[in-house]
């Protein structure tokens, strides 16, 4: 797993793939190993593109803000 210096809370990680959750939800793959949910659930959270595959297909290659890589790891 890549591991950056966290100056924020998170860190940039590009899209590599998708797949649905147990509930049918979208949830991005990162580069990283981590994944996030990208529901499209107006209006708190707007994001149409993530209901057809073409819209999906065409975030692959952007980035989200990865929390979880600047989260310490369980012991």
């Amino acid at each position: 797993m890549q591991r950056d210096t966290c100056a924020g809370s998170a860190i940039p990680r590009r899209i590599v793939g998708f797949h649905q959750d147990e509930e049918n939800d979208w949830v991005a793959d990162l580069e990283c190993g981590h994944t996030q949910h990208v529901r499209h659930d107006p209006p708190w959270q707007v994001r149409p593109w993530v209901i057809t595959e073409s819209g999906r297909a065409t975030f692959l290659g952007k980035t989200l803000e990865c929390v979880k890589c600047c989260q310490p790891e369980a012991a």
